[in-house]
């Protein structure tokens, strides 16, 4: 298996109150992108959660940065939230038509569906699900934030579709580092990380890029704190 590349990044990029930290105090709104996209290497769009793009937003995000740069999509609630992974089929083929265009310019990252916390394992419906889901092509992601998913027989359901467990972390729960794909999505939700935690947060990227792609993501919020420990990641990376 060929090393992978570790892209890293926030989930979302449109924030004013980013400046100055990040943003430089000129910057307009509209060259957010473009800059953001010259300090980290992929973003997770949250966007996608409720609405789906038009084809001149998904057109202006891809001319607003360059080849190596990756876009990882949230899936929509309607598929996680209200189906609840459920006869999904139409639902997932219009979401994937939205979005079809980053694939073709393969600039897509991966498909993160996000199960809403009260949702209990359901290996029969997540089998189906996996059917349906693995017919778009995607790399696919699942975030599960219910404790009963942690378990063996959801794993092999993964790896049999080739689907990734989303190992996120948050102040309230962690997900167990089980590796399930040949990439790896890390969502890094914790409100408080260390200059040792980041330095941990690196050589686990590094280590896991020897088996495939990796993606690790930041929380988006007002403050520029995430995009900051994403690009202090990423900068000790090239420097090592």
């Amino acid at each position: 298996m060929r090393r992978g590349d570790i892209f890293i990044g926030c989930s979302g990029w449109a924030y004013q109150s980013w400046k100055p930290e990040f943003y430089p105090p000129s910057i307009p709104a509209k060259k957010f992108l473009e800059y953001y996209a010259t300090r980290l290497t992929s973003v997770e769009v949250n966007y996608t959660f409720r609405s789906l793009p038009s084809e001149a937003s998904v057109q202006s995000w891809l001319a607003a940065t360059g080849d190596n740069f990756r876009f990882s999509f949230k899936a929509p609630q309607r598929i996680t939230h209200i189906l609840r992974l459920k006869n999904c089929g139409e639902t997932l083929d219009k979401f994937a038509n939205s979005i079809a265009s980053v694939g073709e310019a393969s600039r897509l990252g991966v498909i993160l569906f996000q199960l809403p916390p009260n949702m209990k394992a359901d290996h029969e419906r997540l089998a189906a699900f996996l059917d349906d889901a693995q017919q778009i092509g995607f790399r696919i992601s699942f975030e599960f934030r219910h404790e009963s998913w942690f378990a063996e027989s959801t794993y092999a359901l993964l790896r049999k579709h080739s689907a990734a467990l989303c190992i996120a972390e948050s102040d309230e729960l962690s997900t167990p580092g089980e590796i399930t794909a040949p990439f790896t999505t890390y969502r890094l939700r914790k409100s408080d990380y260390s200059a040792t935690d980041l330095a941990a947060i690196r050589e686990t990227l590094k280590a896991q890029a020897t088996h495939g792609d990796v993606f690790a993501y930041f929380k988006h919020e007002d403050e520029p704190t995430g995009a900051l420990r994403a690009v202090d990641v990423l900068e000790s990376l090239r420097e090592a």
